[in-house]
């Protein structure tokens, strides 16, 4: 079995079980290991790193949520066929527009610093007092438009500026100031546009949207966005995998 190699920085801010999880999905994204071989148990793992057991059981957990591991009774831990090797990562619209060969355009419709939004503030854990970053965009492909986009952000992120967002994603704007989304809770639902959506989205009377609302997360636990999203229901779908537990 083969045992991959794994620099644990103990000094970092970044979760030790989140280094483990990111090393070992790159091993299997660049073919170290392929489908179907075995995965070094976790106590193997724990040993060999010296490492908590509960750390390893989190990173390991970690690569079974996102469908690059499979567990099955009797067999044990194997990397998952190429079938449902789907690796379900934080990716903004841009970033999955862009995976799939789209053009994306941006138009920010608003550009707001010092905005005080209790609901949002909740969300990012702050006084509800606390003056945000508030945009709103209309992303599309083409001449049909795709998605309204409120985001608030942190005060630190006060540097952003409207033209920064014309040229690329909102995560590719917060990663290249070090600060990169890790994980997220998402509230996915659907429901009737308002007639603004109406018009900005190219939709007709009776057409639904798609709507998420989004709180995303920094490796050491801190809220960096908030985002209110709704889509046009032709053009946007949301791809989740389950796994059986």
């Amino acid at each position: 079995m083969l045992q991959i190699p794994v620099v644990i920085d103990r000094g970092s801010p970044v979760p030790l079980y989140h280094q483990l999880a990111e090393q070992l999905t790159a091993a299997i994204e660049n073919g170290t290991l392929g489908p179907g071989d075995p995965f070094e148990n976790e106590l193997a793992i724990a040993e060999r790193l010296d490492l908590s057991r509960p750390t390893v059981r989190r990173a390991i957990a970690e690569l079974v949520a996102r469908g690059l591991l499979v567990r099955r009774r009797g067999v044990g831990t194997t990397v998952a066929s190429q079938v449902i090797h789907r690796r379900d990562e934080l990716t903004s619209l841009y970033d999955d527009m862009v995976r799939k060969g789209q053009k994306p355009t941006t138009e920010v419709l608003s550009f707001e610093q010092g905005v005080v939004d209790a609901t949002a503030a909740e969300a990012l854990g702050l006084t509800p007092d606390t003056p945000l970053v508030h945009v709103e965009r209309l992303r599309s492909v083409g001449d049909t438009p795709t998605a309204l986009m409120h985001n608030w952000l942190p005060p630190q992120f006060s540097d952003i500026t409207a033209a920064d967002l014309h040229d690329g994603s909102l995560y590719g704007i917060l990663r290249a100031r070090g600060v990169r989304p890790v994980i997220a809770h998402q509230t996915i639902g659907a429901r009737r546009p308002v007639s603004r959506e109406r018009r900005l989205l190219g939709l007709g009377n009776g057409d639904p949207l798609l709507t998420m609302t989004r709180r995303a997360y920094a490796a050491d636990g801190s809220a960096v966005e908030y985002g209110d999203h709704c889509y046009r229901f032709d053009q946007y779908a949301f791809d989740v995998t389950v796994h059986e537990h």
